[in-house]
């Protein structure tokens, strides 16, 4: 068996876990179709590679307004990978207590509000203070975690609590412990991870149930569309319709953050 032909064969592998999670899937979207039609957000957080997951939500292809991505760039800014802005200040960052509520403290959140936070291990202090603050404020979460790989973990929160014990709901992508699903034959360590795999498939699955509840309700979302697929004038309408909504959705979240100031009250 080629490496190749054993590593699509474990991402079957991940297909299959995901499958068995259709009504966790069906709950999550349900739970984000309630905000959306409020008007209101759901908040999308990972960092290091998780931030693949947030932006595979929204804004891509194929996705719609409804999100608010928190990517911070200093949990996430992998491409030097040394020096400034490096790997290990990032590694570092995202285990420092009290980060996650200065991130949080830019947003005028509601319990409307839901969430949905992404950390393989579940176990770095950031994502699990960000699902935390989110718990307290009333806020539904959903966490996507591996499972394995988190049950083989210490958590690094102080407390020992880990990314599934603030959310409501808890889904797995599948992955193994420590991720790469594939020895190759002289090489002591394992490459090829499988949780990116697991995860957007868990993401993408959330979308569609997600999308045929806003229909059904008689809202149906402003997809990005290629114009390859509707034609470019149509795709640049949708474009700019869904930006727009993006902006109307967002601004309520600065709206009345913080400190009350003259701007901030009700006219």
């Amino acid at each position: 068996m080629s490496y190749t032909t054993e590593y699509l064969k474990k991402c079957q592998g991940l297909i299959e876990t995901v499958a068995a999670q259709e009504a966790q899937i069906l709950q999550a979207a349900k739970l984000f179709s309630e905000s959306i039609l409020a008007g209101r957000m759901v908040h999308v957080f990972g960092s290091g590679h998780s931030r693949i997951m947030v932006e595979e939500m929204w804004p891509r292809y194929g996705s719609f307004p409804g999100f608010n991505p928190i990517v911070e760039l200093s949990l996430t800014f992998h491409n030097l990978v040394v020096g400034a802005n490096g790997q290990r200040q990032a590694m570092f960052l995202e285990n420092v207590t009290g980060l996650a509520a200065q991130i949080v403290r830019n947003f005028d959140l509601s319990e409307v509000d839901t969430a949905l936070v992404i950390s393989s291990s579940g176990c770095n202090v950031v994502p699990i203070e960000m699902a935390e603050i989110f718990q307290k404020k009333g806020i539904k979460t959903v966490g996507i975690i591996s499972k394995q790989h988190s049950e083989a973990s210490t958590s690094k929160k102080q407390d020992g609590r880990k990314l599934q014990d603030f959310c409501e709901i808890v889904l797995d992508s599948g992955a193994p412990v420590g991720d790469a699903m594939i020895y190759v034959d002289g090489l002591e360590t394992p490459v090829s991870p499988g949780s990116t795999v697991g995860s957007c498939m868990i993401i993408n699955s959330i979308k569609a149930e997600l999308a045929n509840m806003l229909t059904q309700e008689g809202h149906p979302p402003k997809v990005l569309t290629a114009g390859a697929v509707i034609g470019a004038e149509k795709a640049t309408e949708i474009f700019q319709a869904a930006y727009d909504e993006h902006a109307h959705r967002i601004s309520k979240m600065y709206q009345k953050v913080g400190i009350e100031s003259y701007v901030s009250k009700e006219k």
